[in-house]
């Protein structure tokens, strides 16, 4: 008898769809990327997005200067997109493009240069993230107010449930929930509380089919994050599926079972990666894939993972390649995929996953209370829940009740070969702005006015009267339009909008260290005033969980502190330093943007006169740059490294003393004479 007689053959299950989020400067150089990466086993993209692109500015827009290239690829027009998916063929890829406020400009480039290629458009498959409400929350890429944003979503979902079946017109997106420093309770129910917003929009529209709506069910998908408490993720997916399921059947009479099936990709935790002994962050990677594949009833259909060296800088192809390499492993090297669900009948997971359901419950008819997602948002009460949230983990982390290897504990360790050399942090060349400022202008140039101006005037036209935004967005694309042409035509419309930051009177927090506190006070009676701390983002990066936290921290050690959110160009943030008489002005930039913005701010500084009020820099800044802007005149840099946000005001504090004593033992200028 044979050694396998009597064993049933046993099926594997399909692999999910293997992703890298990648994308940056060129669409050419972005292309180059995405070719190279499918050669190499992955099976579908995830594009990055600079940006100007995500918030609607031509490279050679203003508030452009400094970001283009750097966060993700920049898209001006239908040419760009064309090169971006050049020898690609889009009826067979599956793409997702993390995309929100923009989101309908950017699909209709995308179905423009598919029908150029040939593609059917109702046989594409792929996502866009359209998440807006989440935006107001966490990442910041919002432009329009809440009610103009919703609608565009609409739009979308409305548009691809007809013409583009296939597509995920919307991930409701709790990724940048959980980096904002959501609780799973949190991540859960204000994902759910999102999901259900856009759907009773979906349903209020005066045209919408009821009969269509199961299909619009069935096409939202979520994008979630998973961090490093492995079995709370794992019951966390599994809350999310039942939940899902449960909301389906109650609340819209889902009666087809795979309409209720709960669709999400994942990027794993990019909050957790350290730059401390930063190859600790392949172990921590790879233990939050697990959590989001082990359970099959629970799965992602897609995962993308970030790179081991993101705390440092831009990841290059051979740290997108090993963070590949974990996906394929598990997936084809492991028996995983042959079993069925390994969690089920668990006591320990079953209690968990109902504990977790019963308190997103709660949460959820809390949020109901407010009058929804919407309302939550813009009352800013889902928004300081976040910043606490986030000000408890921190503090926990530096007390060392939460601990992080080689940050808090284990501190010591051998030099990593994997840092070393030149060529170990990417960057995007400064040339990248103006050479895409160049090709915008020759797209102007070489383009139909009439036409252009005529697509213009039709997309104002839908915008106004309520019309689907989409048909005139694709006749936009190909009349060549640009991102920032779009984008200023709805401003004119819809307006702007600047959403509640979370940092206020009410906004609890975790306190500060007595020695912090008494240093503050002490420089106060120096000064004879309280110590005035301006918190500034300028550029157009939208990551302000780290200004959040400086300014809710400082107000606790006794700053007098500004901090008006995200946005703001170099001018508003030096006339806020000269309205309040800043004693220091502390900028927070994690877009790679900050040795152009912190240039422009320091060169208006000196215009108005405010040269002596010391400048502060944080975010994600190689040594290299740390060099250049401390060259520039900035007195002090912090990056992921410096977690203990106690010691970072005991730093403000010890550089405004020492602007003082400068001040102090600075020679009196003669007088002036006169002849």
């Amino acid at each position: 008898m044979g050694a396998s007689a009597g064993i049933a053959e046993v099926k594997r299950d399909k692999p999910w769809i293997i992703r890298t989020y990648a994308g940056h400067s060129t669409a050419a150089e972005s292309n180059k990327l995405y070719r190279g990466n499918l050669a190499k086993g992955q099976t579908g993209l995830s594009v990055a997005f600079d940006l100007p692109t995500q918030t609607g500015y031509d490279p050679d827009h203003e508030l452009s200067r400094g970001e283009v290239g750097k966060v993700g690829v920049s898209i001006a027009h239908l040419g760009d997109m064309r090169t971006l998916f050049d020898q690609i063929p889009l009826a067979q890829m599956n793409t997702s493009m993390t995309i929100n406020a923009t989101a309908p400009w950017l699909l209709a480039l995308y179905l423009a240069v598919a029908e150029e290629q040939g593609a059917p458009i109702s046989a594409l498959q792929g996502t866009t993230q359209n998440d807006i409400i989440k935006e107001y929350l966490s990442r910041g890429t919002y432009v329009f107010p809440p009610a103009p944003s919703l609608r565009l979503t609409k739009d979308v979902i409305l548009f691809t449930t007809k013409e583009v079946p296939k597509w995920n017109p919307m991930n409701v997106c709790s990724y940048h929930l959980q980096e904002a420093g959501a609780t799973p309770v949190q991540e859960l129910s204000y994902a759910l509380a999102i999901a259900i917003a856009v759907l009773d929009t979906v349903r209020e529209d005066p045209d919408f089919d009821e009969a269509s709506f199961p299909e619009v069910f069935g096409r939202i998908s979520f994008f979630v994050n998973a961090g490093l408490r492995f079995v709370t993720e794992i019951c966390k997916m599994r809350a999310f599926s039942e939940l899902w399921d449960e909301i389906a059947q109650e609340r819209y009479g889902i009666d087809d079972p795979k309409k209720r099936i709960f669709r999400y990709g994942v990027q794993v935790n990019s909050l957790g990666l350290t730059e401390q002994q930063p190859e600790n962050n392949v172990h921590r990677i790879l233990i939050e894939m697990l959590a989001v594949t082990l359970s099959k009833r629970a799965r992602a259909r897609a995962v993308q993972l970030p790179a081991w060296n993101e705390a440092l800088g831009l990841p290059r192809p051979w740290d997108q390649q090993w963070s590949m390499r974990m996906q394929q492993i598990l997936a084809f090297e492991t028996d995983l995929l042959e079993y069925d669900d390994i969690f089920d009948g668990s006591t320990v997971i079953e209690a968990k996953v109902e504990a977790l359901k019963a308190e997103t419950r709660a949460e959820l008819e809390r949020i109901g209370g407010i009058g929804g997602a919407v309302a939550a948002v813009e009352t800013g009460a889902l928004k300081r829940a976040l910043v606490e949230s986030n000000a408890k983990r921190i503090s926990a982390i530096e007390a060392g009740d939460q601990i992080v290897v080689g940050v808090n504990k284990w501190q010591q360790g051998e030099p990593s070969p994997l840092t070393a050399g030149e060529g170990a942090i990417f960057s995007v060349s400064e040339t990248v702005e103006m050479e895409a400022a160049n090709r915008i202008k020759t797209w102007r140039e070489t383009r139909d006015d009439a036409a252009v101006q005529a697509a213009l005037g039709a997309l104002e036209e839908a915008a106004r009267s309520g019309a689907n935004i989409m048909p005139a967005s694709i006749a936009a694309a190909k009349a060549g339009v640009t991102t920032g042409e779009w984008g200023s035509r709805l401003r004119a419309v819809f307006g702007e909008y600047r959403a509640p930051t979370g940092v206020t009177l009410e906004t609890a927090s975790a306190g500060a260290a007595e020695e912090a506190r008494l240093l503050i006070a002490d420089l106060g009676e120096r000064l004879g005033e309280q110590p005035k701390l301006v918190v500034g983002k300028p550029g157009l990066d939208g990551h302000s969980n780290g200004a959040e936290q400086i300014a809710l921290r400082a107000r606790d050690v006794g700053f007098d502190v500004t901090y008006d959110g995200i946005r703001q160009t170099p001018s508003e943030i030096v006339a806020k330093a000269k309205e309040t008489g800043a004693h220091v002005v502390g900028l927070s930039i994690l877009s790679g943007s900050h040795v152009p913005l912190v240039r422009e701010v320091r060169a208006q500084m000196r215009e108005a006169g405010l040269d002596h009020i010391p400048v502060v820099v944080g975010g994600i800044i190689s040594p290299e740059d740390e060099l250049v802007l401390k060259n520039m005149g900035v007195r002090a840099v912090y990056t992921p490294k410096d977690y203990a946000i106690d010691q970072i005001m005991i730093g403000l504090a010890k550089v405004i003393e020492k602007s003082l004593d400068g001040k102090a033992n600075r020679p009196q200028q003669e007088p002036a004479q006169v002849y």
